[in-house]
């Protein structure tokens, strides 16, 4: 399915409602509840832990039930009538302990803050109190997203023990790879679902194939872009075509092995991943990337009211509400959730 990169907030009051409820945690700023919303869906219910990410969704989403705590408290703080009212739960657990960028299997078991202004909180359980929370309001639909790392190393056993957990509980799940580039998203941005559906609805599997055109670069980016550092410019001067990175043009001018996070975006080259915390720059004009830059690389609403932080901090956390939506389109085509 087609979903324009170019939209707005106001755009998604044009979609075709459906009677389907989504209770969405890890909400962070939104973006799959806006892949939810893309296809008419109601996300009825809203969780994070975040203060600042709350102030965020409901300035863009105005929901009808938020709650801000963390997901272990979750299920005593929802009212008893959800249960079974739920059609879809969806939540992306931190990641941070699977991430191929990050320390991996030696942060498992270590209480850390995830995010400024949070508790110290150990992060690899997460994902088994997300389905514990499952088990306490039973919804038709789980769908559950994470980081490539989940496939890798000794995470393995533990995505296989998350999906004996999903069986455990009474659903059948299926596990996905998929790509965002494939997807309509102008980010090569992969990515674990997790899509289950609970053993009596005798849903059939699903059948998943994306194939839209990669969007280049060029084709998104903003006119102009921000002024980058004094040494992200001294380090710019020297850029060739072919350098992707900051880190190559610092080895071979400087000597140092530096930098190789802050990518250099060529127009004609589908973007790396937006994180939250590297910064990216134009081969085209040597400038930083724009806040509207990393909005369309993650395929956000062109108004979205990041209310004074930058839109990387906020996107890079977030799943790409296009990806989000052409997997819930996909969904919707095969299961007769109502």
């Amino acid at each position: 399915m087609k979903f324009n990169i170019n939209y707005k907030l106001s755009d998604i009051k044009k979609v075709s409602k459906k009677d389907i409820n989504v209770f969405t945690t890890f909400a962070c700023g939104g973006g799959s509840t806006m892949g939810y919303k893309l296809n008419g869906l109601h996300v009825k219910w809203v969780n994070d832990i975040d203060p600042q990410m709350q102030k965020i969704y409901t300035e863009n989403h105005h929901p009808d039930n938020y709650y801000l705590c963390d997901i272990r408290d979750l299920t005593s703080k929802v009212p008893k009538d959800v249960i079974g009212k739920v059609d879809i739960l969806d939540g992306s657990p931190p990641c941070s302990s699977f991430s191929m960028a990050g320390n991996r299997e030696k942060d498992w078991g270590k209480k850390k803050v995830f995010r400024e202004g949070q508790a110290h909180q150990t992060l690899d359980d997460l994902f088994f109190k997300f389905l514990d929370f499952a088990d306490a309001i039973k919804p038709k639909v789980i769908i559950a997203e994470n980081v490539k790392g989940m496939l890798a190393g000794n995470a393995k056993t533990y995505t296989r023990n998350v999906m004996r957990r999903f069986n455990e509980l009474g659903y059948n799940v299926q596990l996905f790879l998929f790509n965002s580039a494939s997807m309509g998203v102008p980010q090569k941005r992969e990515r674990v679902f997790f899509i289950a559906s609970r053993k009596e609805l005798n849903y059939p599997k699903l059948v998943m194939e994306f194939n839209e055109t990669p969007i280049p670069f060029g084709k998104i980016r903003s006119a102009k872009g921000k002024e980058p550092t004094e040494h992200a410019k001294a380090v710019l001067r020297y850029y060739r075509k072919g350098d992707n990175d900051l880190g190559r043009i610092n080895l071979r001018i400087n000597k140092k092995n530096t930098q190789f996070t802050q990518k250099i975006l060529a127009d004609d080259q589908v973007t790396n991943t937006v994180t939250s915390t590297a910064t990216d720059y134009r081969a085209f004009d040597k400038m930083e990337c724009s806040d509207e830059d990393y909005t369309k690389r993650q395929s956000f609403p062109l108004d979205y009211n990041y209310m004074g932080l930058n839109a990387k901090y906020v996107t890079g956390m977030s799943v790409p509400p296009i990806m989000m939506a052409q997997i819930v389109a996909k969904i919707l085509e095969q299961w007769k959730i109502k």
